[in-house]
């Protein structure tokens, strides 16, 4: 494991899979004193380590936590008494956490949600953001903007009732209130929940079957189900689309037949990514 720079407001570590040379890279929320608050200083960080993830093929899934007791309980609010009254940084400010953020679903590799503890506005928007969420047995989860005045403008009214459905995320949403871990789970907004101790050993169980795959197919697959999803377009266009990206693979990658050469073989497959 490489060790962060524990001064950051965000930091970055990777560590080593089953699968040689490969890693998991784990994104931390890093300013546990004020709950791990997004500003545009975190959003700048987030897309430095982004950048380094990226450029780095050994990599081959992502994590983002937040250290302390919190996930991220969103916005800095006191920023915002200023920032809000700015016709242009407030519209450029949450255009930045809109781009930082969705460039989550758009990595070739899977960016999974360890949410560790207290999780609201901002920090729900980044949950849903990522592709999948494994949640603590601690976690509260709500969005809690309503309960301050605010109006979610990061995502989540667009995301927040693709993940959970209409009814629930309204009731969430207007409510103000949080979910436990189990709830959240229960409602679909994480896929499991495990005991707080054991929260990055379920992300780097994950990670390794997921090493275990060729990068190429694990990065095709991800993008045509978040675009598929997102664009909520019709079955058919939905089947055309799959198709085209599966017969454009298996055809075109070495990956492909060296899977099924590998199964003929009785033998473990060498993907190559390519």
């Amino acid at each position: 494991m490489t060790g962060p720079n524990t001064q950051a407001s965000v930091v970055l570590d990777r560590h080593l899979l089953d699968v040689d040379g490969a890693h998991a890279a784990v994104l931390r929320l890093n300013r546990p004193d004020q709950l791990n608050p997004i500003d545009d200083e975190v959003l700048d960080r987030i897309d430095e380590h982004l950048d380094a993830v990226e450029a780095d093929e050994s990599v081959r899934a992502l994590f983002v936590t937040g250290n302390g007791r919190a996930f991220s309980a969103g916005g800095d609010l006191k920023k915002y008494v200023e920032l809000q009254r700015d016709p242009v940084g407030f519209p450029l400010f949450v255009s930045h956490l809109h781009n930082t953020f969705g460039r989550l679903r758009a990595m070739r590799v899977p960016a999974v949600a360890l949410v560790n503890g207290v999780t609201a506005a901002g920090g729900l928007e980044l949950i849903l953001n990522c592709d999948f969420a494994i949640v603590a047995e601690s976690a509260k989860i709500g969005d809690g903007h309503l309960n301050f005045g605010q109006m979610g403008g990061g995502g989540v009214l667009t995301l927040l009732p693709r993940t959970i459905g209409k009814a629930r995320a309204i009731e969430l949403l207007l409510s103000g209130r949080f979910l436990t871990s189990a709830e959240a789970v229960e409602w679909g907004l994480a896929s499991r929940c495990v005991a707080d101790h054991e929260l990055l050993a379920a992300g780097m169980a994950f990670a390794n079957e997921v090493a275990a795959k060729s990068p190429l197919a694990v990065a095709n697959a991800k993008q045509v189900a978040h675009q598929l999803w997102s664009d909520n377009g019709s079955v058919d266009a939905g089947l055309r689309f799959e198709l085209e990206r599966d017969a454009y693979y298996c055809l075109t990658s070495h990956d492909a037949p060296e899977g099924l050469q590998a199964f003929a073989d009785k033998r473990p497959p060498k993907f190559t990514g390519r």
